[in-house]
């Protein structure tokens, strides 16, 4: 992989690079970055519309609470444990064979779902999406390093990013209203049908950026003066060079024992951490501790998501406006996950408030904070060593979706052991404090990991 440069380099190279064409530079790139957005909004929804699905199921299946909370937590089981082998996947056979299995066959998974009649088979299905979710976001991560110069970076992880909340936030009242009128089936065959026919146009429309015909020579350069990957031939062997020279397993601890890699992983799982609030217990702290109505939930609880979205959009943004003004990497990527992370914190001011809406009001706050620090993947982008983007992104992501593991355990043990969320909400607040505070003094410089031997 090329060596990122800064981006007063890349803006003096870009001209020299523009001159080999007239032509004003195409637009290519943000037709890739939308097949990202639109798999990323699939991707949450497959992975979430079994809480929705819950209350008639349940019924139906004749599944008790302690089951169904097992079913929630396969997903995030399987879906950890298949980062690494994900990652290696990802780096033996490139971007568009990964995302076009992965996509096809979580959404088989998912439409399977709705053919279930027992909790056996429901178990294997989630299993098996957890499974084949797990190469997404690092090949989301390899294809914006393919296709995006380091000082656009942040803005497209964050573009595709936005698909997690965007997705949950409007699409989650049609899902109800199609469950009220055709049952709850009828979500797993439209989400997964809509997931197998998307997995069909990423095949037919991805291409690497000297294949792709839209994207001419202007834009070529411009993406390769900002240290993007410009031709099949160098991604693939970026991409087999691990599994060229032989990929050890001690690789992973080599990575681990440098300060980017650990620091980042740490900061991305306390990010995550509330992120998992407000996917698993959100409507149930609205409900029990604020002893809202259900319709009311239902208007509150897609406040926070808007608000995220917007969070995910401005971090982005914000950290590539600073790169452009010549702020160092260090600054231009760290400055907004840290701000927002340490605002993440004030979630716990929550309970210290009795009116309703100034409690959505912290909530959205705190997960608006969320999304300007959900640019860990950006980081990844501009850390990883040659030929090893999916494995080190195989880590990062495991490190993170432990948090799908570990939040709501730890949430469920101080709701049932003290009958409240105040000590929960302490909780979020902490984790988001250490995450900070790992930026601030365990990652270090951006740099490229360099291994060796």
């Amino acid at each position: 992989m090329q060596q990122p440069i800064p981006s007063a380099q890349a803006d003096a190279a870009t001209p020299k690079s523009a001159a080999v064409s007239t032509a004003r530079r195409s637009k290519a790139r943000y037709q890739i970055l939308a097949l990202l957005a639109v798999g990323t909004m699939i991707n949450y929804l497959d992975r979430t519309v079994l809480g929705i699905a819950a209350p008639q199921l349940t019924k139906e299946l004749g599944i008790n609470a302690a089951l169904m909370g097992l079913l929630f937590s396969v997903f995030s089981w399987s879906y950890v444990a298949s980062q690494i082998p994900g990652g290696l996947f990802l780096d033996r056979f490139g971007s568009k064979l990964t995302y076009f299995l992965s996509m096809t066959f979580w959404s088989l998974c998912t439409l399977a779902q709705g053919l279930v009649h027992g909790i056996g088979a429901l178990f294997a299905f989630r299993l098996g999406l957890g499974v084949s979710e797990a190469p997404c976001f690092p090949t989301n991560s390899r294809v914006v390093a393919t296709w995006f110069p380091q000082s656009e970076r942040a803005m497209a992880t964050g573009t595709y990013t936005v698909g997690e909340y965007i997705g949950l936030a409007f699409f989650s009242p049609f899902l109800f209203m199609l469950m009220g009128a055709f049952g709850w089936r009828s979500l797993f065959y439209v989400v997964g049908g809509v997931g197998i026919v998307f997995g069909g146009i990423w095949w037919m429309f991805y291409r690497e950026p000297r294949d792709h015909p839209s994207a001419n020579q202007a834009e070529l350069a411009y993406i390769e003066a900002g240290g993007g990957l410009t031709s099949a031939k160098k991604v693939a062997d970026a991409a087999g060079g691990a599994a060229k020279s032989g990929f050890e397993w001690r690789t992973i601890g080599r990575l681990l024992k440098h300060r980017q890699l650990a620091g980042i992983c740490l900061g991305q799982f306390a990010g995550n951490s509330t992120l998992v609030f407000f996917l698993t217990w959100f409507p149930t702290y609205l409900a029990t501790e604020r002893h809202m109505a259900w319709l009311k939930i239902g208007f509150f609880a897609i406040m926070p998501f808007i608000a995220a979205s917007i969070g995910v959009m401005f971090g982005g943004f914000f950290s590539d406006w600073l790169l452009r003004r010549g702020k160092s990497a260090n600054v231009a990527r760290k400055l907004p996950i840290i701000a927002g992370l340490l605002l993440a914190s004030t979630i716990v001011l929550a309970n210290y408030v009795e009116s309703n809406v100034a409690v959505i009001a912290i909530l959205s706050v705190a997960f608006f904070a969320q999304g300007m620090a959900a640019l860990g993947w950006t980081l990844v982008s501009d850390i990883a060593p040659e030929g090893l983007l999916g494995v080190t992104g195989g880590i990062f992501n495991f490190a993170a979706n432990l948090a799908g593991i570990v939040t709501p355990l730890v949430v469920g043990f101080i709701v049932a052991a003290t009958g409240s969320f105040v000590g929960a909400l302490v909780f979020i607040g902490a984790i988001a404090l250490i995450g900070a505070l790992s930026y601030i003094f365990i990652v270090g410089d951006i740099k490229r990991i360099v291994l060796v031997d």
